[in-house]
């Protein structure tokens, strides 16, 4: 018999994301992890009689820069609460001229330049390498395009997120660079968010809210602060909207993944259990207890 799964949909963004006019039975609850606090309480909600959950990435208000995020926490916690399926939403910097403020991009790829953030879950004591060769869940990336573009909204499908470190915005020769390799955007947030969830076997999806044009441009002003939050706020609506839409064709009772994300620890784990290090087990009964629970 196949399995049925209930999704629970997460979406991890900016603090004012989940100011949604219809979502009801608001909740803001606190979820304690192995891995320390997350960055914020989640807030669980009913929209169109399904419910989702709401992670503010950087904490309401924004108190948190990108590399202090506690992203295996923040993670844990989504699976944790019974969290499937993840869209994020991730303010980035255009690197391809048809790709200006205020249009969406539903990325397939990442290149990931961070350097000072843990990235895995894993580690002495018990090893897991998983695929990242298809980086996310290509069912929501469909789901996504298909409302993105029924409601209207400017969207591309496919393209290549870089994640630099920051805080500080690029160089000009970075800039260049990235865009000599192919990248479509650039940011500061989803490395190594999407790595995370592929191990917590967790689908993950990301849309990406341009707001500038890097530095890269010519005629264009360097990035500042001031113009990211004016197109964040212009964009904050079609951001909800599409949240809304997108709710209905990704909730409903289904299979598991076709993409197979939910399945991605199977062949991963490579420490014999009799050499597995029992404190760090303890920490994995949420994010692999599937796998650890069968050997």
């Amino acid at each position: 018999m196949s399995e049925t799964i209930e999704p629970l949909l997460g979406v991890i963004g900016g603090s004012g994301l989940y100011d949604i006019a219809d979502l009801e039975e608001r909740e803001w609850r606190r979820v304690e992890t192995p891995w320390g606090p997350p960055s914020d309480e989640l807030m669980f909600g009913r929209l169109h009689g399904l419910r989702c959950v709401f992670l503010p990435r950087h904490g309401r208000g924004h108190p948190l820069p990108p590399s202090d995020l506690n992203y295996r926490a923040n993670i844990d916690a989504l699976k944790r609460v019974g969290v499937t399926d993840i869209i994020s939403l991730s303010a980035v910097g255009s690197l391809q001229e048809e790709l200006p403020p205020g249009h969406f991009v539903v990325i397939d790829q990442f290149i990931d330049r961070t350097f000072a953030r843990e990235k895995s879950f894993f580690g002495p004591g018990c090893v897991a390498h998983v695929s990242m060769a298809q980086p996310v869940c290509s069912r929501l990336g469909d789901a996504l395009e298909q409302v993105a573009r029924d409601l209207g909204l400017p969207v591309s499908r496919g393209g290549t997120y870089l994640t630099m470190e920051g805080p500080q915005f690029s160089t000009f020769a970075e800039s260049t660079l990235y865009r000599a390799w192919g990248c479509s955007v650039i940011g500061m947030t989803n490395m190594p968010e999407a790595k995370l969830a592929r191990e917590a076997e967790i689908c993950y999806a990301t849309v990406a809210m341009v707001t500038d044009y890097d530095c890269w441009r010519e005629g264009h002003d360097a990035v500042t602060v001031d113009e990211v939050v004016k197109t964040l706020f212009a964009n904050a609506d079609n951001a909800r909207n599409l949240v809304r839409a997108v709710l209905p064709a990704v909730g409903a009772p289904r299979g598991l993944c076709s993409a197979g994300c939910d399945r991605a620890l199977t062949y991963s784990l490579i420490t014999a259990p009799s050499h597995r290090d029992p404190a760090l087990v303890a920490k994995l009964d949420v994010v692999a207890g599937r796998v650890l629970s069968a050997r």
